[in-house]
């Protein structure tokens, strides 16, 4: 029995789907926790890129089972489309397992998310209006469908007519907007339900029987822990749990079980929507790092705002989620960089704090206290050991590893699966 987790330790966009994709080749089984299809995963291999949003990066390997977990929650539409995009280039998806527990993203939850976010105003979360949080918020207020309801006909319909009833009332007064057609919902969803029930079974009995039979299991986080809906910067956040203790809430699978976390850092900062961003750049060296790193969301093409690597929010990651090792990603990035730099405090009215603020008045006005790192200025993208990066490289790896006091495990210095340095081989 062996159980990794690979999750976010920053604002997302950390490089996750790469890793997840290396280490699935040790894996038996690859599962997503939680989010929707509002995370985006690019892995590139030989060359080839492909844009992951709700399936487990493990799909590319043949014979695996990737598992969507109770705690996803599902636009069949969505899973279907990305499937069938698969299937065209060649991917088996026949290991795709849904959970029937997992909550069902109607068309009704996407109209709101971008209803309410309009509303917001300057006050906008930054959501990708994708209906991942009205969905989350259907499911605490016990109004949700899930994928057991879904593969019911009757039960769906009832539960579809029940909620729309609802909705179209919200619609129409809150909105001013025209009412949803419940015929064309309920065709369209009973058709999607048809195509996905080969794939669904109980997924928390699947997962926990591969256990007991010592088979070894990756769970992917979705997000990182500064959007965690409880961790993170608050209301600017997503809905639900990415740090590893989401794990026993959806997957099913207890604390006890899990034998390594592994953080993925990204080597500098970036984040997507509102809310504070301590170490932002919004100059010249902030352009370069988005340009050189190519930031723009997997999912929306936003362009990501970007900073220094931000050792603070790294640390508090760690302490969340117990993380054993990290994984920094994109150090190629920094290659073109004179002088890099790496925050290792914030000071608030002339102190020195010694937790994560809670406050996002607090956050927002924060002086970050650097470290200023020389720049190696030379290519790394064709390194495969440790010992080969430049010494500029170790030092700033290593004083990030002393900081936070989680040890190196992986660095990565290129995109494609082969431009990987592993530092700790037997996470497994």
């Amino acid at each position: 029995m062996s159980a990794v987790v690979v999750m976010g330790s920053q604002w997302g966009d950390e490089g996750k789907g790469k890793i997840v994709d290396y280490l699935a080749q040790q894996a038996d089984t690859v599962v997503r926790y939680q989010g929707g299809s509002n995370a985006g995963h690019t892995v590139s291999v030989n060359g080839e890129e492909y844009k992951l949003r709700l399936l487990p990066s493990g799909i590319l390997y043949k014979g695996k089972h990737c598992v969507v977990g109770n705690g996803v929650v599902v636009d069949p539409k969505v899973m279907l489309e990305e499937m069938d995009a698969m299937e065209q280039r060649g991917i088996d998806v026949s290991g795709i397992r849904l959970s029937n527990r997992a909550h069902v993203v109607l068309p009704y939850h996407a109209l709101m998310d971008g209803l309410s976010e309009e509303l917001r105003g300057n006050d906008k979360i930054g959501t990708t209006k994708r209906g991942i949080g009205p969905c989350y918020q259907d499911k605490a207020k016990r109004v949700g469908i899930r994928v057991c309801d879904l593969m019911d006909k009757d039960e769906f319909a009832k539960r579809l007519k029940e909620n729309l009833d609802v909705k179209n009332i919200e619609l129409q007064r809150l909105y001013n907007h025209e009412p949803l057609d419940y015929d064309t919902m309920l065709r369209d969803y009973l058709g999607y339900a048809d195509r996905l029930r080969p794939y669904v079974c109980d997924t928390i009995a699947l997962l926990n029987d591969e256990l007991a039979a010592g088979k070894r299991i990756l769970f992917e986080g979705a997000q990182a822990t500064m959007i965690d809906v409880d961790y993170g910067t608050y209301p600017y956040v997503t809905s639900s749990h990415p740090v590893s203790g989401g794990i026993g809430v959806g997957a099913g699978v207890a604390p006890n079980r899990l034998d390594n976390v592994v953080g993925v850092v990204k080597a500098y900062c970036t984040r997507v929507g509102g809310g504070p961003f301590p170490t932002e750049q919004l100059n010249e060296v902030g352009e370069k790092l988005r340009e050189a790193g190519h930031e723009f969301g997997t999912v929306t093409g936003r362009p990501r705002r970007t900073g220094w690597l931000d050792a603070v929010v790294v640390r508090y990651a760690g302490l969340l989620s117990g993380i054993n090792y990290m994984a920094v990603t994109r150090l190629d990035i920094l290659d073109g960089f004179d002088e890099i730099k790496m925050c290792t405090g914030y000071r608030y009215k002339g102190e020195l704090l010694n937790e994560m603020p809670a406050s996002l008045k607090v956050l927002a006005e924060v002086e970050p206290v650097y470290e200023t790192f020389k720049g190696w200025k030379t290519s790394i993208s064709g390194i495969r050991e440790y010992r080969d990066l430049p010494i500029e490289a170790r030092a700033y790896l290593e004083r990030l590893s002393q900081f936070t006091g989680i040890k190196l495990g992986i660095v990565s210095v290129g995109a494609n699966r082969d431009q990987t340095i592993v530092l700790e081989k037997y996470l497994f």
